[in-house]
């Protein structure tokens, strides 16, 4: 992407959106929010296909998060084959039996209990997309060096906070998993040793009975999540 003759400053002038007033922006944020608090993290996914260039929108809208020196130092693998995310399942599993059965604290496992989470993880067949995110430890330039990327974790966590809300606002529901370890991935995905798995996404249309935990509906109120100075 960076050749190293074209690391140079230029301004260009920003192309912004039409301004709006004070009142269409206060509309505009309070749509959004009202849009986002729909959201809700689910485990029952429909069977429902969902068209790859819906998941490739939502990964290009991931794409323009702002990054660490512009390095943009993510890469998403979308999975739909069946045989592939069966091969995620069982690996994402074998990591849970270890979590449950002695890996965590249980002060951790006590945290999770409200949640219903375990070491069963069927959505990650049933979903009909997993999207699994890479953050890239280093890049290259054309000529195949290494040059380091900056703010790695920062950026790949804004990315992946674009990348949910595209799925929420194209009408799709997603649940964020994070076995641990994730060093399987790399194999199973193809990915280089530059690549650090962070995240799978399971993404698609809610099954009709699906439900969401009670304790998840309940989120901190403004004044204990804002200061303003």
């Amino acid at each position: 992407m960076f050749t190293r003759e074209k690391l140079h400053y230029r301004a260009l002038p920003l192309e912004a959106a039409p301004a709006l007033s004070d009142d269409e922006s206060m509309a505009a944020a309070r749509a959004f929010f009202a849009r986002m608090k729909t959201r809700h993290t689910v485990r029952d996914f429909s069977p429902r296909p969902v068209d790859g260039q819906v998941i490739a929108d939502c990964i290009a809208t991931a794409g323009r998060a702002p990054s660490g020196a512009n390095h943009q130092p993510w890469h998403f693998v979308a999975v739909r084959d069946p045989d592939a995310k069966r091969e995620i399942r069982t690996a994402a599993e074998q990591e849970e039996e270890a979590f449950y059965g002695g890996g965590a604290s249980d002060e951790w496992i006590k945290a999770l209990e409200p949640l219903g989470t375990g070491v069963s993880k069927p959505h990650l067949e049933i979903a009909p997309w997993l999207l699994v995110v890479f953050a890239q430890r280093w890049g290259e330039f054309d000529d195949g060096t290494r040059y380091k990327n900056y703010y790695v974790p920062e950026s790949v966590g804004i990315a992946c906070g674009f990348l949910i809300a595209a799925l929420h606002h194209a009408g799709l529901s997603c649940l964020t998993h994070t076995p641990n370890p994730m060093a399987f991935l790399n194999g199973l995905l193809a990915r280089p040793k530059s690549e650090k798995p962070v995240m799978i996404i399971a993404a698609g249309y809610p099954a009709q009975d699906a439900t969401i935990p009670q304790a998840a509906t309940i989120k901190k109120p403004l004044e204990e999540i804002m200061t303003v100075v």
